[in-house]
């Protein structure tokens, strides 16, 4: 696979699928191969959209295609870890829209799978592949801004109500946190990596779904992480990282920044900007081709067990405002 196309299939055709599937005609070294939806209507009108040369009706059709090398799986999160099973189960590699799945537990079963199997599974948490994000990272590692003090994070946003869309219905794994929560977790992992304790306040909706909701996570180094994600209004998307000798600020929006300022003692801020590729899902495929062709199984930058982790405080979470509620 060092040299030939990296074949992709699609699962889902809502607009996830359509963003990716456009970064991906984007790339050199990649082919949209096939796509799959529930029907064959759908899959043929997205297959045409976008060029694909094949359309299937079927879920499981596009997992028994022998000319796909990977799946994106693109549906809503509820579903997550039925169809990359299926997947996996056909042979085929996966890379999983996030959050992975809507449970630790899903999630670690799911990763015994693909292990079981021999075959590469991620979470597309397509921020973590950000080129300011993981520059970001590198600088706080290099001691740039000295000991992480605090991280500061947001992501509310204000849909329509609407009981049966995905985000507001319980049924299909709403609200706010397994949408939006897992961006801001995410975001911390790579700085303080797992908290030692975690508190939650939160607002439900009428559907029973968390719309409002913030965390204070506490680490054992002294460090806090204040994060915010809601579905009651449009807050600023924003990020930014303090040490001990200066601050990391993430431009709007963090989780595909284009500019990012750094500010240290006695210097004159720095600002880093870059002109990104696409919609910025075009790095999370790079690192799939990147460990398929190396024959890896695991992204050695966002593992399985750092997923199932931030699942494990995303359930933290939930349980808290679910006794509460």
């Amino acid at each position: 696979m060092t040299d030939e196309p990296i074949r992709w299939g699609i699962l889902g055709t809502g607009a996830i699928a359509e963003v990716f599937t456009a970064d991906l005609l984007r790339l050199d070294g990649h082919e949209v191969a096939a796509v799959g939806s529930r029907t064959p209507e759908t899959a043929t009108a997205f297959a045409q959209r976008h060029g694909i040369g094949r359309a299937h009706g079927s879920y499981a059709e596009l997992a028994a295609d022998r000319d796909v090398d990977v799946v994106y799986i693109a549906t809503p999160h509820s579903a997550h870890a039925d169809t990359a099973r299926l997947c996996l189960e056909a042979g085929r590699a996966v890379l999983v829209e996030k959050p992975l799945t809507v449970s630790a537990d899903e999630a670690r079963r799911l990763a015994e799978v693909a292990r079981a199997r021999g075959l590469f599974m991620m979470e597309g948490m397509w921020t973590r592949f950000s080129p300011l994000v993981r520059r970001m990272n590198g600088l706080v590692a290099d001691g740039a801004i000295g000991e992480v003090s605090a991280i500061y994070a947001d992501f509310s946003i204000a849909p329509p109500y609407d009981p049966a869309h995905r985000m507001w219905a319980p049924e299909l794994a709403g609200g706010a946190l397994l949408d939006l929560g897992c961006y801001v977790l995410s975001i911390t992992w790579p700085l303080l990596g797992p908290p030692s304790t975690v508190q939650t306040v939160s607002a439900p909706a009428p559907t029973g779904v968390d719309a409002n909701t913030g965390m204070l996570l506490g680490y054992e180094s002294g460090a806090v992480a204040l994060l915010h994600c809601g579905l009651m209004g449009f807050s600023p998307h924003t990020a930014a990282v303090v040490g001990t000798k200066g601050r990391i600020e993430l431009a709007s929006p963090f989780y595909k920044p284009s500019a990012m300022t750094l500010t240290r003692e006695g210097r004159d801020p720095e600002t880093f900007t870059v002109e990104l590729e696409g919609n910025g899902f075009t790095y999370q495929a790079e690192e799939v081709a990147r460990c398929l062709r190396q024959g890896l199984t695991e992204s050695p930058r966002l593992p399985l067990a750092e997923s199932v982790a931030v699942l494990e405080v995303i359930d933290k979470v939930a349980a808290s405002f679910t006794r509460h509620a």
